[in-house]
């Protein structure tokens, strides 16, 4: 019966993955083997990443629009 609901519809199986993402985020959060956070990589990567994504706005003149953009936004918002 459970094989012919996931072949129908597939929220069997869809409850089945999200059964086991539960267990396994919180045997990660609990035990021996816990994450403990973030590492000097993984924020290294990000601070590569985001000097990237400044790099690209200020190299294509971006900076400009995006704050005309903004102001424009909230220029509408309050009215002004």
């Amino acid at each position: 019966m459970v094989g012919s609901l996931v072949a129908f519809d597939g929220r069997a199986g869809a409850v089945d993955r999200f059964n086991r993402w539960t267990w396994t985020v919180v045997s990660r959060m609990q035990g021996r083997q816990r994450d403990e956070g973030a590492g000097f990589v993984e924020y290294a990567g990000l601070m590569i990443i985001i000097a990237g994504i400044f790099t690209l706005i200020d190299g294509l003149g971006l900076d400009g629009m995006i704050s005309t953009a903004i102001r424009n936004a909230v220029t509408d918002v309050i009215g002004g």
